[in-house]
Parts: structure tokens; C-alpha cells; sequence
């Protein structure tokens, strides 16, 4: 995770990020996704008026509830289920796992830290992982 090589990480990751974004917004197994570069996204204006990318970090509410995320993480082969920001690698889980955490937090809502894979191989494992969180 080298500085020499952060910005050219950086500008694929969220490459990436915004363009699986896009897709998830009209997936049928999602209720929602959460990612400032999206014009729908609430915090859209905002986020455009000081940064220059929307990150590599987007989140997803899984039509389901909490059993329907866990499967959608469970079932990938690309995206690594575990917690962990700013690798190369991409990384999903669901983020509400224990009854201490604020009930502001979606149960169904999976975090996904997007890596610099290639977007397509990318798409058909989330693609897949969600149909089979739907089964």
C-alpha cells in the first residue's frame, strides 16, 4: 500500500465504486444504496462541493433483512468477507451484528470497501451473491 502508487489505487477504486453504485441502485435485491456519488444520494451536493472522487467505501441496504445481507456476503468468491478499508482487495460485510450497536444502523446494510479488480468480475460475484440472497 504504497505512497508511490496511491493515486492510481485510489482513482480505480473509486472508478469502481461509482460504477458499481450505479448498478446496485437498480438491482432488485437492493433497497438502497448509500454512496455520495450518486446523484440521488442525500449528501450529493455536499460531497461534489469539496471532493474531487466520492471514495471507494459504498453501502448497501439488502431487500431481506439481516439473513438475506449475511448470505449476500457469504455467497461471494471475489469479495473477501471481512472488515478492512483502503486495500486493493474488495471487502464486504454486514455492518449490524451485535445488539449493542446504535438501531440507527440498518440490520440489512453491507458495507463494501471496493478494490482495483476489474468492475466486471467485480459485478458478476456481487450480481450473483445477491440473487442467492434472495433464494
Amino acid at each position: 500500500r504504497g505512497i508511490r502508487t496511491l493515486s492510481l489505487r485510489l482513482e480505480r477504486a473509486q472508478a469502481n465504486a461509482l460504477e458499481l453504485a450505479k448498478r446496485l441502485s437498480t438491482h432488485p435485491a437492493v433497497e438502497r444504496v448509500r454512496y455520495p456519488g450518486l446523484p440521488t444520494d442525500p449528501a450529493h451536493k455536499r460531497a461534489s462541493e469539496f471532493m474531487k472522487g466520492y471514495g471507494a467505501v459504498l453501502s448497501i441496504d439488502v431487500k431481506g433483512g439481516p439473513e438475506a445481507a449475511d448470505k449476500a456476503c457469504n455467497s461471494s468468491k471475489l469479495v473477501t468477507h471481512a472488515t478492512s478499508l483502503g486495500g486493493v482487495e474488495s471487502l464486504w460485510e454486514r455492518r449490524h451484528r451485535w445488539s449493542w450497536e446504535s438501531p440507527s444502523i440498518p440490520k440489512n446494510l453491507v458495507r463494501l470497501s471496493v478494490g482495483i479488480e476489474n468492475v466486471e468480475d467485480l459485478w458478476a460475484d456481487i450480481d450473483q451473491a445477491l440473487q442467492a440472497s434472495q433464494r
